[in-house]
């Protein structure tokens, strides 16, 4: 009788040992849109589960937010792929992730895959504002090490260089947004490119932890930092071509020529 009755509580619990990895996502939400009609997307917003810095050009970003569920304790990152572009997605305690990201018209994607590969949820949405003209131009840059500063630095073909503390160019071009918490993202865009040749890097700046930044060598997570780049040109359209590069990074001040291309 014991025995029966154990047996039981184990059936009734097994559901929730067994419970597969979910996702919600509440924003945005599939079908047509039509950004700066209903939206507020001119105001800053919170992000999860670290909030980029917002130096002044992240305004008008539209947010990607949700939720993981029943993923556990110990959580291998999954991944959040935007128009195909993906990134470790981490979360806060309760398992709520919010990102910006500056969609251009058209057909647009989000999807949600778990670390297993499957995928949890995924939206298709139409941006029918014209306005938003999509980059011809995307680099993204993600890494596995929520506690380790990445940053993108680009060279336009007139010589100016996007960094994190020149964020935006005069020649239209720009970081969008500056990402500090392990997925990123990091992203550079431009809707108009110059004709010429662009050069790519990547440069371990430092550590951020509870404390803020800081240099010291062994306060990171991982001993080798696999930074992920991808190179998207002429985005969501018939002409579209990417690379993605695998870049591994060991010490602080580590600057990496990752890719030099021409437009």
């Amino acid at each position: 009788m014991r025995s029966f009755f154990w047996l039981l509580i184990g059936l009734a619990c097994a559901p929730a040992l067994l419970a597969a990895p979910t996702a919600e996502l509440s924003e945005p939400v599939g079908g047509w849109r039509y950004h700066g009609l209903l939206d507020r997307t001119e105001n800053p917003q919170v992000a999860y589960p670290t909030p980029p810095i917002d130096r002044g050009i992240q305004r008008n970003r539209t947010m990607i937010q949700g939720q993981l569920k029943a993923i556990g304790h110990m959580r291998p990152p999954h991944s959040l792929a935007v128009n195909g572009n993906p990134l470790n997605l981490y979360t806060d305690d309760q398992g709520r992730f919010a990102r910006p990201y500056a969609f251009g018209a058209g057909s647009n994607s989000v999807e949600v895959i778990s670390a297993e590969g499957q995928s949890l949820k995924r939206v298709q949405f139409y941006e029918a504002n014209n306005l938003r003209t999509p980059a011809r131009i995307r680099l993204v840059l993600g890494w596995d090490d929520p506690k380790a500063e990445l940053d993108l630095h680009i060279v336009t073909p007139d010589g100016q260089h996007a960094f994190w503390a020149q964020p935006a160019l005069s020649n239209g071009g720009g970081l969008d947004p500056d990402g500090v918490d392990g997925p990123g993202p990091e992203m550079f865009t431009m809707t108009a490119p110059l004709h010429g040749t662009y050069l790519v890097y990547v440069n371990y700046w430092g550590n951020f932890g509870n404390g803020g930044y800081n240099f010291e060598e062994t306060s990171n997570q991982n001993e080798v930092i696999t930074s992920q780049i991808t190179l998207v040109l002429n985005e969501n359209t018939v002409d579209e071509k990417r690379e993605t590069f695998i870049v591994p990074l060991r010490a602080i001040g580590d600057l990496l020529l990752v890719k030099t291309f021409n437009y």
